[in-house]
């Protein structure tokens, strides 16, 4: 198998869309968990029965979304984060730099066609969550609603692409393509 090396503004770019999809996971998981605001909702209403003053049920998720802004904020800034990588990303095989291989090529064994169709299914998903975010953001109101409906749906391809992707790097590192973490990490193998 043909040694894959890295290039320094590969390794970056890959890199820094990991660490902003780790980061947007994060803020995903704090909205769906700990500040849910349901669960926010509860606490300041729990904080209030020790004191004089009610809120609404209604009140209370109105104070516990502000509350939590700040933090979906950050995912808003990292989805413009993403979508500038990803632009770069497509912008930079152009100038020869990160090219993309078709799944089509003849000379592909079975894994290797399987690898860069993954990544295609990958590149479209992360674009079809992108553009939905935005339309989110910056849209008509009117598209706010199905749009959520659609970028929700992000999640689970990213943590399937996640497993499937760290996975077959475990594999190659430990099978027929030693040293691929740390060519992707240093560019080279020592």
């Amino acid at each position: 198998m043909e040694t894959v090396h890295y290039s320094k503004i590969y390794r970056i770019i890959h890199w820094a869309i990991a660490v902003s999809f780790l980061l947007l996971l994060i803020t995903i998981f704090l909205r769906l968990t700990w500040m849910n605001k349901n669960n926010m909702a509860d606490i300041i209403q729990t904080y209030l029965g020790g004191t004089d003053q009610s809120l609404s049920r209604e009140q209370l998720i109105v104070l516990a979304k502000q509350i939590r802004k700040p933090m979906w904020d950050w995912h808003i800034y990292l989805g413009y984060v993403l979508t500038g990588l990803f632009s770069l990303r497509f912008i930079l095989p152009f100038f020869g730099t990160m090219k993309f291989q078709s799944p089509l090529a003849k000379n592909l064994t079975l894994k290797q066609k399987f690898q860069k169709w993954t990544y295609i299914i990958f590149y479209v998903c992360v674009v079809v969550s992108l553009v939905t975010g935005l339309i989110i953001v910056w849209g008509p109101k009117t598209l706010k609603d199905p749009m959520e409906e659609i970028h929700i749906l992000g999640i689970y391809y990213l943590i399937a692409f996640i497993v499937i992707h760290v996975g077959g790097i475990l594999v190659a590192e430990f099978t027929n393509q030693k040293g691929i973490i740390s060519r992707i990490i240093r560019g080279s193998d020592d």
